[in-house]
């Protein structure tokens, strides 16, 4: 076990508390993916959204199980960059995989950004054009980028705050929406098992969250007990909150509405329960969720950075120029979010959000196969999650080939990058 990547005994108090780890969870999932994109999976699922919603919440278990068994036995800063090396060890395979993870959390991290500009652009009555909306998702992320600076402890509390506002606003929301619906109105939509998986595949980004807990496990004092409790309790909360969510939008809104308001449908859903100060509500909180995601994932993918750089498990010609430091790693993280930002459309960053975290969650539980003795997971859990996530990726990269190419040759671009830098590099340093 090569002990140098995990989390060292310290007699300090613990810098997060667990319920600051699954506000960090929650934060990390209840993002742009809730407020911006079921209209996107409208379009697929019909009325049946919170069917997928709920067999995203059943796939990611499997994945969160994998993940805590691995966080609880391998705690440390890298998170899901650390389980790659315990798994397969420090060689090209997890390299590649730390390369491709990170670059996994930027794109997640552009899709938060790119829905909280969107949201402010509709609050204010859309005066904003194209360019200052771009220009508004880039001025988050700098933002953010700020508050990661100021440690952990100030992430987690960050957290707590802006997810207390936006459950208890989603919250009120559902429950007015439900009860002001007239159930005579809705009629259930046409359904496919393929459309259904599509919209699973999109909305699966709801979910990724979970992993950036992991990356706080070597700030807690007792990781064995508090990452696992941590992950099924964000993972559990926000199901709940999409399910009551999901069905008081498809009880207020047609799936025409929900395309035609794509990209701030719960913003239009809250205004027909609650007028104006529904859609500001709504609005505000949609902002806040965004932003707490995008705080979220820049903290994992920052901290995956720093530290497998500095303990020369990523790429070290990578590690020992552009990600050398905590500081620059946040730096350079938060940069190539901008690019993302101004480079590609809401919908299409969250799809190929979706593919990214589907294949890397898949690929680390394979390899947790081989250390499942040390962890004590069993092995039906983790089978089923690598069959689930592969099969959700192969139905929406279908889909994405389909309708937006370019991303996915961008999307596999990535992935073979990513293996290439790190062989490469591990050729020069042999040199």
């Amino acid at each position: 076990m090569n002990t140098a990547l995990l989390k060292k005994p310290s007699k300090k108090a613990s810098q997060i508390s667990l319920f600051s780890a699954t506000a960090l969870g929650i934060g990390g999932m209840m993002g742009a993916g809730l407020f911006s994109l079921l209209g996107t999976a409208s379009v697929h699922a019909g009325t049946h959204i919170p069917i997928a919603f709920l067999i995203g919440a059943i796939a990611a278990s499997f994945s969160v199980y994998s993940y805590a068994k691995l966080g609880a036995t391998f705690p440390s800063s890298g998170g899901g960059a650390t389980f790659t090396v315990m798994c397969f060890g420090p060689g090209v395979i997890s390299g590649g995989l730390n390369i491709f993870q990170y670059i996994a959390y930027l794109i997640a991290a552009a899709l938060y950004a790119a829905g909280f500009s969107e949201y402010a652009n509709t609050l204010l009555g859309n005066p904003l054009s194209p360019l200052e909306v771009k220009m508004v998702g880039a001025a988050i992320v700098v933002f953010c980028a700020g508050i990661n600076l100021l440690g952990t402890s100030i992430v987690g509390r960050a957290e707590t705050v802006a997810i207390g506002f936006v459950v208890i606003a989603l919250l009120v929301f559902s429950a007015k929406g439900i009860h002001a619906s007239s159930g005579a109105m809705f009629h259930w939509s046409d359904w496919s098992i393929n459309g259904i998986a599509i919209a699973t595949g999109i909305l699966y980004i709801n979910y990724q969250g979970f992993g950036v807990v992991t990356n706080s496990s070597n700030a807690m004092a007792q990781p064995q007990k508090e990452l696992p409790l941590a992950m099924f309790s964000a993972l559990i909360l926000v199901t709940v909150a999409y399910l009551l969510v999901s069905t008081a939008t498809e009880l207020l809104l047609t799936p025409a509405q929900m395309i035609a308001f794509n990209g701030h449908v719960l913003a239009d859903a809250a205004e027909m329960v609650s007028g104006r100060t529904g859609f500001v509500v709504i609005g505000a909180s949609a902002l806040l969720a965004c932003a707490a995601a995008l705080n979220a994932t820049i903290f994992a993918a920052s901290n995956i950075a720093a530290d497998m750089a500095s303990k020369v498990s990523i790429s070290k010609t990578l590690g020992n120029t552009v990600l050398k430091t905590q500081m620059r790693a946040l730096t350079i993280s938060a940069l190539i979010v901008v690019v993302l930002v101004c480079a590609f459309p809401l919908d299409v960053v969250g799809k190929m959000a979706s593919l990214a975290f589907l294949l890397v969650y898949a690929a680390i539980t394979a390899g947790h196969i081989k250390v499942r003795k040390q962890t004590g997971a069993k092995l039906w859990p983790l089978w089923a999650a690598i069959i689930i996530n592969l099969g959700l990726f192969i139905t929406l990269f279908i889909n994405v080939v389909e309708t937006a190419p370019g991303s996915a040759i961008a999307l596999i671009g990535a992935l073979i990058g990513s293996f290439a830098l790190e062989a490469v590099s591990r050729k020069y340093r042999g040199k």
